[in-house]
């Protein structure tokens, strides 16, 4: 049960007056019996009806009274009415105005609170999500991290540190190659950023001819999947090509290379 918007409905206030069939009288106690809050506001409302009744009630004036008894009694025959029920008429007729623009005001406020409180859930869910979604990202870079790490600590993977050309002096890169599964990592240490005209390209050299091994731009960090190499690489070289890469190299741009350790 959604009990803001049963509460702002104003079914507790006709319940108090006694306004409901007994089909949903019965409902409201079962109600009040199962949800502890909507006693407390059926508790609440009495006493703020109460409260205004005892504030606003109005002493008719004599005359009133007179032309109200005379009305109501039959023709030749005086009726004693008792104070008590002239109390409980007064308190019926003010009760009626005074619920009934209590109820109005109830269900306004009620309304307004439960709408405040749908668009402050709204906001908490969006902070969840969102909370959900960089949690997903961290742990993604986190286990990307771990894999990386399982590689370089892994025996089965050579590193081969491929150092600056004459090009290039300060470059520095690393590849951890795995001779068995043929797979091949890329680690960039220190290279410089080139054109969008541009890739780096890695080269793998076996029996004397270059091997493609992929392309790759700079600004990648962590270690990058090139292409399987087979055995026999001796060794590894960058070199500068267009976009796409080259079926072979321009020896001319290479910035890095290095040996295969055996």
């Amino acid at each position: 049960m959604n009990i803001p918007e049963y509460i702002s409905s104003g079914i507790l206030e006709a319940y108090v007056l006694g306004d409901l069939p007994d089909v949903e009288r019965v409902e409201v106690e079962r109600n009040l019996v199962e949800y502890p809050e909507l006693k407390q506001e059926l508790a609440r409302i009495e006493e703020t009806s109460e409260a205004l009744l005892m504030k606003f009630a109005i002493e008719p004036p004599s005359l009133v009274k007179e032309k109200l008894m005379n009305a109501i009694q039959p023709a030749g025959k005086v009726v004693q009415m008792k104070t008590a029920s002239v109390l409980q008429w007064k308190f019926a007729a003010a009760a009626s105005v005074v619920i009934a623009v209590g109820a109005s005001y109830l269900a306004y406020d009620y309304h307004a609170k439960w709408k405040n409180s749908e668009f402050a859930l709204n906001d908490l869910i969006a902070q969840n999500k969102q909370i959900a979604q960089d949690y997903n990202q961290v742990n993604q870079k986190l286990d990307k991290v771990e894999n990386h790490l399982r590689i370089i600590d892994n025996p089965s993977f050579t590193k081969v540190v491929m150092k600056g050309t004459p090009n290039a002096p300060q470059a520095v890169a690393s590849v951890y190659w795995n001779e068995q599964t043929k797979e091949v990592f890329l680690s960039i240490q220190n290279l410089r950023e080139l054109s969008q005209q541009n890739q780096y390209q890695l080269w793998a050299i076996i029996d004397g001819k270059p091997v493609d091994a992929g392309v790759f731009d700079a600004n990648v960090a962590g270690l990058i999947k090139m292409k399987d190499i087979t055995k026999g690489a001796v060794t590894f070289a960058v070199t500068i090509e267009p976009r796409g890469g080259k079926p072979s190299p321009s020896l001319e741009t290479m910035q890095v290379a290095g040996n295969v350790k055996g």
